[in-house]
Order: structure tokens, then sequence, then C-alpha cells
């Protein structure tokens, strides 16, 4: 089964006519799943969980998690697993794009140690339950783009999954990046997370997001591309691009976006509708790489593309603070080497 192509945030908020970009490219091979680790609490040592009374967590789903005592075995989407991971947690399971073909770890993943947790699936609504099961999970974490619906959990399987532990669910539409980092700081704090790193990792992410501003005349198209399209992201619906522009980036905002409201989808005849000085592109596995865009003559023709001005987006960047730190650095990086275009 293949994966999102599409900008992450968007696809289930689409119609069902768009399930089928949903199989336009692999999301990074099927991978075998580790074996499980050995239960080390989310905080550094196994006594880290177990200590203490009962535990609660309100979600973004306004659901108030209520258990006897703090979750220690921790099975969490990707994303979320790589947040939680530069907290300070350790998941003990993971789902979603982890592990590429050639076993490498999947940047999606982050900074999570791809040997030490147990894969329960690779790719789009994969995901084994009877693995997960065997974990003896204490709690699984998702993000959402829609309210109540958690990323990468099959629906098919949804019920039986719920029925194993509970569920948290981290909202990203709609948000700032800082919004969703502050969400998942506070669970990683209430999972007994260490947070070593963090604060000198918040000082740089504040640094480098300041530095956004000197760029404001630039204007910026986020975008991911498939086989048959390019999909031009609508700013307001991605935590990263809100970050951005609250920042001071001029980020081209779609005049028609797509229903659901997160990108607008061209032909790559149509490539040229939106005049840009930058173009950001995603770099994760399943979009098309910046030599497989230049054989679309209409891209390759572009203003920003002719002046070398086409730079990653890192689209599944964790929402951490070390995560942020890093993609946002980068991005300045790279928007000092770019000038404004005639």
């Amino acid at each position: 089964m293949s994966g999102p192509v599409l900008p992450r945030r968007g696809f289930l908020a689409a119609t069902a006519g768009l399930a089928a970009a949903l199989t336009l490219s692999a999301c990074g091979g099927e991978g075998t799943p580790a074996p499980a680790a050995s239960g080390t609490a989310p905080g550094g040592t196994a006594s880290d969980g177990a200590a203490g009374g009962p535990w609660t967590f309100t979600d973004d789903r306004d659901k108030k998690l209520d258990l006897p005592k703090r979750p220690v075995r921790v099975v969490a989407q990707v994303g979320s697993a790589a947040a939680l991971w530069d907290f300070g947690v350790r998941p003990i399971g993971v789902f979603g794009p982890h592990k590429l073909k050639d076993g490498a770890r999947d940047p999606q993943v982050g900074n999570v140690d791809i040997s030490k947790v147990t894969g329960l699936g690779n790719v789009w609504d994969e995901f084994n339950v009877e693995q997960y099961i065997g974990l003896q999970p204490d709690l699984l974490v998702s993000s959402m783009y829609i309210k109540g619906t958690l990323w990468y959990v099959p629906e098919k399987q949804k019920a039986t999954i719920e029925q194993v532990a509970p569920t948290a669910g981290i909202m990203l539409t709609g948000r700032s990046a800082l919004q969703v980092i502050g969400k998942y700081e506070e669970l990683a704090k209430s999972l007994g997370a260490g947070m070593q790193g963090v604060p000198e990792a918040k000082a740089r992410l504040e640094a480098a997001s300041k530095e956004l501003a000197q760029f404001k005349d630039l204007k910026v198209l986020m975008m991911s591309a498939g086989p048959d399209a390019m999909w031009v992201v609508n700013p307001p619906e991605y935590p990263d691009v809100v970050h951005f522009t609250q920042n001071g980036l001029n980020v081209v905002t779609p005049s028609k976006v797509d229903e659901g409201g997160f990108f607008q989808t061209l032909s790559w005849e149509n490539a040229d509708t939106y005049d840009a000085d930058v173009i950001l592109y995603d770099t994760r596995t399943q979009s098309l790489k910046p030599e497989e865009m230049m054989k679309k003559p209409t891209f390759a023709g572009l203003p920003a593309v002719k002046a070398g001005q086409l730079y990653p987006w890192t689209a599944e960047a964790p929402y951490s603070y070390q995560g942020y730190a890093d993609f946002v650095e980068g991005l300045v990086e790279n928007l000092k080497k770019a000038k404004k275009l005639p």
C-alpha cells in the first residue's frame, strides 16, 4: 500500500475523490519491524514511569485521560514519536513512515532510534494490530489534521486499536508550530520526560525565527510534487507555514484551494500560475525530487528555478524545539542566498 504524497496536513480533510492521491507513491518501503524495546520508561529510567499516583492529560479532542498511574509503554505515530523523543520520551513502538527502502531511518521519524522500537507499519493504512497488542501499550499518541481523527490509525482497525489502550491526539491544523510544540511539551512533561537540551534548543529556535523577517521582500511558494501534478500549500492550515508568516515571511497563498482547504492542485502545465522569488519543495521520500521536477518543462522554466532559488522544505520536521531549530536555521541559511527577482 502506498502513502500520501501531498503535504501531510490535508489528506483526511479532502473528499473521497482525493483518496486516489494517497496511492501516488510509496512511503519509503516496507521494512521489518524491530524487536520491542525493553520497556525503558519515558524520561530515562524504568522507575520514572511507574512512580507516582494517578495520571491525567487532556488532549486536543478535549478528551481527559485518567489513568491510575503514568503511562510507561508508549506507542506513537512517527511524527508524534519524533517530537516526544526530542523531549526525552522513549516510545516502544511506532507506526507510519520510519524506514527507507535501504533500511535507513526515514527523516519523518526524526531522532528516534528505529533499532530500539517496534515498527507496526511503514506505509499508509498499514497497522499490525497483533504486534500492537503484544507490546502491551499503556498509551497511543498521534497527531490529528481533523479533530477526532488520529493520523495513520486505519479507520477499519480504529475500534480494535482504541480498545487496547487509551489514545491521545494532538491537533495540527490551524495552529502555529509553537502551539503544537507546546502541546507535545505538555504531554512529554506529564510522561516524566527529562527535557535535556530543551532550553538551549528553544533559544536557538527563537533566534532563527527572528531572522525570517529580513526576507519579507521575497515571495516564497511552498509546494509538493507528484508525477502528474503539483500542490501549492495554503499557509493558514500548516503549523510551520503559520510560524513563518507570523515571523514575517511572505508565503504565496493560492487564490483557489481544493475542497478541504489545505492546498491547490495544479497540473504541471500550470506550474507558472503564481509568481515567486523562491520555491520551497517537499523533501519527503514520496514527493518528486528536484531532478525529477526539472523534467517538467514548465517547472524548469520558472524564474525561481532558473535562478537556482529552489530550496528544501522539511515538511515532516519534528514538533520539538530541537527539530524546529534545525529546520528554521537551515531555511534561514538558504534564504540568505536568495534575491528578489525582476
